[in-house]
């Protein structure tokens, strides 16, 4: 495990306080639970292939063969 030190404002540090102790916790287990969740969290990368994934999968079924030829989607009525 690393150890990290943070500068901060003197406010930001006892607004931090403040909502550690509404929290039951300390400043410092509050840093660490917004790094894990940052951390933790999909990387756009990764949301772009699981969505792409997931298109893929969509379309599985798709047959141009089942669409109007070309020349009939032309066609116009006089």
């Amino acid at each position: 495990m690393k150890n990290i030190t943070v500068s901060v404002d003197d406010e930001t540090y006892r607004r931090a306080r403040i909502k550690a102790a509404e929290k039951d916790t300390s400043v410092s287990a509050l840093v660490k639970q917004f790094l894990n969740d940052i951390a933790g969290s999909e990387t756009q990368h990764e949301r772009l292939k699981r969505e792409e994934k997931a298109l893929r999968a969509a379309i599985r079924n798709f047959r141009a063969a089942g669409n109007i030829p070309r020349d009939e989607l032309h066609l116009r009525e006089k």
